[in-house]
């Protein structure tokens, strides 16, 4: 049965991770975002509390 032999489909294996593991996540922490956002003020964004008549 030559699927239970395991010399061709390990090194496979092994080889495809090693790629996605090196190569890949440099190319996808590469990408930019075109909308970053802004920091904007804290105190702009204060509320008023809520008037809740049922408490």
């Amino acid at each position: 049965m030559p699927q239970l032999n395991p010399a061709p489909w390990l090194g496979i294996l092994i080889l495809s991770w090693f790629a996605f593991l090196t190569i890949l996540p440099p190319k996808i922490t590469a990408h930019s975002f075109p909308n970053e956002p802004t920091p904007i003020n804290s105190k702009a964004l204060k509320a008023d509390n809520w008037n809740w008549p049922w408490l």
